[in-house]
């Protein structure tokens, strides 16, 4: 049996300052904390997001908006979907919005869990928060195709 590699899935958790970033693995099961990148100007954060989508072989991009909890849209989740939009623009891969709520906090008790032993706290949880995201995101999705195969019998 061949091997299946499906186009890899980047998860962005945006923010002013950093942009935490996760990738999934080659058959869309999990999801590992990739990198942090310091946002410097547009058309960098652009030129460096497209050579990791070479890199990895990326195929979609998850892009968390960040709602507050009562689920409407503030600044911050308008400047997300003005920024997964560019990417869209941009980059040419499939771009797509999913709710963030809670996942910086998850993050952050994940890292607190992690660095119980050696008391010292990592600086930028981005990438883990975006891992998280696109944790979420992936087990949506199987949940999703497991409950459209199971109507289709």
């Amino acid at each position: 049996m061949p091997n299946v590699r499906l186009p890899r899935i980047l998860a962005i958790d945006y923010g002013r300052k950093r942009i935490g970033l996760a990738l999934s693995d080659e058959l869309g099961l999990t999801a590992q904390p990739l990198s942090t990148l310091i946002h410097s100007n547009r058309r960098d954060d652009l030129r460096r997001l497209r050579e990791i989508c070479r890199k990895h072989e990326v195929g979609r991009i998850v892009v968390g908006h960040p709602l507050h909890m009562t689920g409407e849209a503030g600044e911050m989740a308008e400047e997300a979907k003005r920024f997964a939009a560019r990417l869209e623009k941009d980059l040419r891969l499939e771009v797509v919005l999913v709710d963030e709520r809670l996942t910086s906090w998850e993050a952050e008790q994940l890292m607190a869990a992690a660095n119980s032993k050696s008391r010292r706290k990592s600086k930028h949880i981005d990438d883990v928060a975006a891992a998280v995201l696109l944790r979420d995101y992936l087990n949506q999705a199987r949940g999703e195709t497991l409950d459209s195969s199971a109507n289709e019998e």
